[in-house]
């Protein structure tokens, strides 16, 4: 059947030419970059890329690794192309917009898939069960520690401590049955209070009496700005859950004034509920924590070592470190069992910085990402300038204390200090400044000695009290028997820890070493 043609009106014909021709410049003028190609270091778009809410949910599958990528995405899963952390806004970490309320509105799709680690997915959507039996609103969640990611060989010896746990968390936990620690970010934080007390009196102590408004100003006021409640059964599961303001954890994560929950999303978490502006804050921790880590570390070094360093930043100043309420082995625990999630989390933004890169064979393979025996080499460039510009781009409130340590250190007077702070200072009343290290910052990178000693004093003192205080408020937030409990229970992690310690150590020492083995065979 022949094809019919519409009579166009007289003088309509050029008009919609001349729409056609605009509409093709306009599309070809704001065209897709194509995506960039990661080289050698192939992280598939299958084990890598972040699953946004509304797909994970609409999610069928039981495979773990299918199910943490959106449906979208799953067309291009053997896709050798991938698309680059900053490929589309390289200044992002620079000159963030933390006003975003979208996940549309992030530099490009795939930002942040970094954070998303993969888990069993039974075991994922019974955590997620856990968030619903909350009536109180929550934006954002991550569920961390030893009872999502195993920091040893399980065991069991022990007897569950879930009452009734569903088959899903018993399964994954190898029958150890502990405790999961989970953190939940809220709009408004007394208002939430107010809805969960009416929901779960029995999660608070006698604090919980004195009403939403007390609990939230302690929760706020005191310490870090997170109110924990431990030992609650939800679902048949032991958990302990943190509650904290979102402004209060974006500015932690993004300026690191208190370093008490960035420290603690440096490590692999198991985000449940995510939130875009909570992303973005995220990404530029991880990347100030990368940062910290290369100032720290000499020119060569491998990946146990980076892992190692960036772990221990959350660590330093700790009170429970000094009070012996922690596994003195837990930081090499954490990293020896979650290398390649630590890979995963690290490893895209390795690529996007200039002066360091991956020096291994080991790198080229395909999906090297999943083989935790590898510990790949790394090389970085101790160019004063580029490394003075890692200084710059420290956190702000992080910087300002290295920067005061250092006034000290060189002993510059207080008026030219002030001028050269105020010289290097982030934005002024017209624009935000890109963030070059100057002489100063220079100076700072060059001091091969002492660096680092600087740096973790910095640390130190950034935790230290926050800490300190965060932990006295769990008497009051927790009350005294699930205080004591919690206590005790860190004290025995101490005491195994110190006996698998001394256990290594007289086995090394009974060994034989190089060569003296066959000497007593010759005799």
């Amino acid at each position: 059947m022949a094809s019919t043609k519409l009579p166009v009106p007289r003088g309509l014909g050029p008009f919609v030419l001349n729409q056609s021709l605009l509409l093709v410049r306009v599309g070809w003028a704001y065209r897709s970059a194509p995506p960039r190609n990661w080289g050698a270091r192939d992280f598939s778009t299958h084990s890598l890329l972040y699953n946004s809410p509304s797909s994970e949910q609409a999610s069928a599958t039981s495979a773990a690794r299918s199910a943490e990528q959106p449906d979208s995405s799953k067309k291009s899963a053997t896709s050798s192309s991938h698309v680059s952390i900053e490929s589309h806004k390289p200044d992002w970490d620079e000159n963030p917009d933390f006003n975003i309320s979208a996940f549309s509105q992030l530099p490009h799709s795939d930002f942040g898939f970094n954070q998303h680690m993969i888990i069993n997915h039974e075991f994922k959507e019974a955590l997620r069960q856990i968030l619903w039996q909350f009536r109180a609103p929550i934006r954002y969640a991550f569920a961390y520690g030893s009872g999502v990611f195993p920091q040893h060989a399980p065991s069991t010896s022990k007897p569950s401590s879930h009452p009734s746990p569903s088959p899903a968390i018993a399964k994954a936990q190898g029958g150890q049955g502990k405790m999961i620690d989970m953190i939940f970010g809220v709009s408004y934080t007394q208002h939430w209070h107010s809805l969960n007390l009416q929901q779960h009196r029995d999660h608070y102590s006698l604090l919980g009496s004195l009403g939403s408004g007390m609990v939230s100003r302690v929760q706020d006021r005191w310490g870090a700005g997170v109110y924990f409640n431990p030992y609650v059964t939800v679902n048949g599961t032991l958990i302990k859950y943190g509650v904290v303001n979102l402004d209060t954890l974006c500015k932690d994560l993004s300026e690191w004034d208190t370093l008490y929950l960035a420290g603690r999303l440096q490590k692999p978490v198991k985000i449940l509920r995510d939130d875009p502006r909570v992303r973005l804050a995220n990404q530029v921790n991880l990347i100030s924590a990368l940062r910290t880590a290369l100032l720290l570390l000499p020119s060569s070094f491998d990946e146990r070592q980076l892992y190692t360093t960036i772990a221990n930043i959350s660590y330093l100043g700790d009170p429970r470190i000094a009070l012996r309420t922690e596994n003195p082995q837990k930081i090499a625990n954490i990293v020896s069992n979650q290398m390649a999630n630590f890979r995963r989390l690290y490893a895209p933004l390795i690529d996007n910085l200039p002066n360091v890169t991956f020096k291994d064979s080991h790198s080229s393979s395909r999906h090297w990402e999943d083989d935790s025996t590898i510990n790949a080499t790394l090389n970085q460039d101790m160019d004063p300038v580029k490394r003075g510009n890692m200084v710059r781009r420290l956190p702000k409130s992080f910087r300002e204390k290295l920067y005061f340590q250092y006034q000290s250190k060189f002993q510059i007077a207080q008026l030219d200090f002030d001028k050269m702070m105020q010289e290097s200072s982030d934005e002024t009343s017209t624009r935000i400044k890109r963030r070059q290290g100057g002489v100063f910052e220079q100076r700072v990178a060059g001091d091969t000695d002492g660096l680092k000693a600087e740096v973790s004093e910095t640390i130190k003192k950034t935790i230290g009290w926050p800490s300190t205080s965060q932990t006295m408020k769990g008497l009051l937030t927790a009350g005294v028997r699930r205080s004591w409990r919690y206590l005790s229970e860190k004290g025995e992690k101490w005491r195994e820890g110190r006996n698998k310690a001394r256990e290594e150590h007289k086995a090394q020492a009974s060994s034989p070493g190089p060569g003296e083995g066959q000497e007593k065979k010759d005799k």
